[in-house]
């Protein structure tokens, strides 16, 4: 039987050092924002884990604001998590598009989405949170209420001052710090 990477209690330093051995990668890379850098943070690489996926979305789960009633994850990345998180806490969730498609129904939303719905946002990986920034001005413009971002890993690049500068509430649940990056 295959040894599971999560047997018994974790705590969250314990779960940092796991999605850092799972997800960090050294060479050269160019991030979605336009930087290169030296290492880079595979999402994929706990997103598509069953366990570290179940740990992060644990941790997640925790920090949801009292009156939330939506969760919501850009695509691509953070929709596992999202889907994680709502199957934690019951709480249902929405897709947010990156771009809105010319066909089927053209929302820019999948899911249901309610006129006045708090949302709690969920990125994977903040660096400039170009991305994540978007998706929560596109929450506010279908006529959500973002209660909260929060964000799987925090690479400390300036995405947290964006997010404060662009009107959102923050929070990562990891940083680059934590991680001994």
């Amino acid at each position: 039987m295959k040894k599971h990477l999560m047997e018994g209690f974790m705590d969250k330093s314990q779960l940092a050092a796991k999605v850092k051995e799972a997800c960090y990668l050294t060479g050269n890379f160019i991030l979605s924002s336009g930087k290169r850098s030296n290492y880079y943070l595979d999402k994929y690489r706990f997103s598509t884990h069953p366990e570290l996926l179940g740990a992060v979305a644990e941790e997640i789960a925790k920090r949801v604001p009292p009156g939330v009633n939506r969760l919501a994850g850009p695509e691509l990345g953070a929709v596992p998590i999202a889907a994680a998180v709502s199957l934690k806490t019951g709480i249902p969730y929405v897709i947010v598009k990156k771009d809105q498609k010319d066909y089927g129904t053209k929302r820019p939303i999948e899911g249901i989405l309610e006129q006045g719905d708090h949302v709690f946002l969920i990125e994977d990986i903040i660096t400039t949170a170009t991305q994540c920034i978007r998706a929560a001005k596109r929450l506010v413009s279908e006529g959500a209420v973002v209660t909260k971002i929060i964000g799987v890993i925090d690479r400390q690049e300036g995405g947290a001052e964006n997010i404060a500068a662009a009107g959102f509430d923050y929070e990562p649940l990891f940083t680059k710090e934590e991680l001994g990056i």
